[in-house]
């Protein structure tokens, strides 16, 4: 396959360079630096701890109180998996705020047991819920089109989960959309929505379905009849239903191990056994059997992978220290997710050689270099601690 220009494509600077206080690199789109070298993210952890959350709260409860409907209805709706971060916003805005919601879940590519285990428990702590499940054979065509046009085999996943609860949002009349956390913040991208809870559509549009556009698509077999699942209502139907996107992190102070603990105590939720391949964590992303996937991609275009993620956020919570993150790095950033490997190949229906040639033709020359034969990274975190 055709070499990618990774630095063209996701305006990458051509030299690595770390965030003086977590893990992260330059190399993460969207994320920037300031004088000192310190991330955007940590400079959005630092503002969080000046936050009046008791201000924010009664934000919160001004805003909820002019959605709550007195006729019986839904009056929010809230994505939620049965994952740790969902689960939380969902027994939060009922039991806390009194909100009535309906629960929404986009279906993973391929269930793992541990996934619909905390699905059935969450839905079963007292949670009306709508899966929605899209056309098996589009998606496995979707994804194999993902992978190797995309370099990221999650994306269809990603069209469905935005889309889904905005669809569920204008067919129940619903107006206010209640995610988690605001991942451009939290990880480190655009600080444009730093003041607000809101997230704006207009954007979204733009890059619908990764920006391709549709005679792509049809090209490569997928008439728009066939992407209806994945397709949002259009601007003009959200504006009339008159459909706000907020952050409960916005109002709350996000802590994703608090998350855990809370949703533990009262959705049923249970984190794996085992720790998830790439990382430390066992209670993050265990839905789907090919998240690995999506996470070793970003490993290879940008040389960050899940544990550098994890790490991150755990040093910025004050939890590790950065030269305890870089140490985690080393031993478990771009581990090969190969539980799942053979389950990947068959459901995107592609050989391994295949898939080794698309991985090579995503691995830019600024992040790696041979070592005896062998892929490594031209710069490491833990060499700059």
């Amino acid at each position: 396959m055709e070499k990618q220009d990774i630095i063209s494509k996701y305006n990458l600077p051509r030299e690595v360079k770390f965030c003086t206080r977590c893990t992260v690199s330059n190399q993460r789109p969207r994320i920037t630096f300031n004088e000192e070298g310190v991330c955007s993210a940590c400079t959005y952890a630092e503002i969080k701890r000046t936050i009046d959350w008791e201000s924010r709260d009664r934000e919160l409860r001004d805003l909820l109180d002019q959605h709550r409907r007195t006729d019986g209805g839904y009056d929010v709706i809230v994505p939620c998996s049965g994952g740790k971060d969902g689960s939380y916003v969902a027994h939060q805005l009922k039991h806390v705020y009194n909100m009535n919601p309906l629960c929404v879940t986009w279906a993973p590519n391929i269930y793992t047991p541990i996934g619909w285990e905390n699905l059935q428990n969450f839905i079963r702590s007292g949670f009306d819920h709508i899966l929605g499940s899209p056309n098996g054979q589009v998606n496995r065509k979707l994804m194999n089109l993902a992978f190797k046009h995309m370099g990221d085999p999650f994306q269809p996943f990603i069209y469905g989960q935005t889309n889904f609860p905005r669809q569920m949002a204008v067919r129940y009349g619903v107006q206010l959309i209640f995610y988690g956390e605001n991942g451009e913040l939290e990880y480190g991208g655009d600080l444009k929505e730093i003041n607000t809870s809101k997230r704006e559509f207009a954007d979204d549009f733009k890059y619908a379905f990764s920006g391709m556009p549709l005679e792509f698509w049809e090209e490569h077999g997928l008439p728009l009849k066939m992407l209806q699942a994945y397709q949002g209502p259009s601007y003009d139907e959200l504006m009339s239903n008159g459909t706000e996107w907020r952050y409960f992190g916005y109002y709350k102070f996000w802590d994703p191990q608090e998350a855990y603990y809370h949703a533990k105590e009262h959705t049923g939720f249970t984190a794996n056994p085992e720790r998830s391949e790439g990382t430390y964590s066992k209670y993050a992303s265990l839905d789907d059997q090919i998240d690995g996937f999506h996470y070793y991609l970003a490993y290879i275009k940008f040389g960050i992978g899940r544990c550098t993620s994890d790490t991150a956020h755990e040093i910025r919570d004050g939890k590790i220290s950065r030269e305890e993150g870089a140490a985690l790095v080393k031993k478990f950033d771009g581990e090969f997710p190969a539980k799942y490997f053979q389950v990947f190949l068959d459901y995107a229906d592609i050989t391994e050689e295949e898939f080794w040639e698309v991985i090579d033709c995503w691995r830019s020359d600024h992040i790696w270099e041979k070592s005896d034969n062998d892929w490594v990274l031209r710069k490491p975190v833990w060499k700059d601690v």
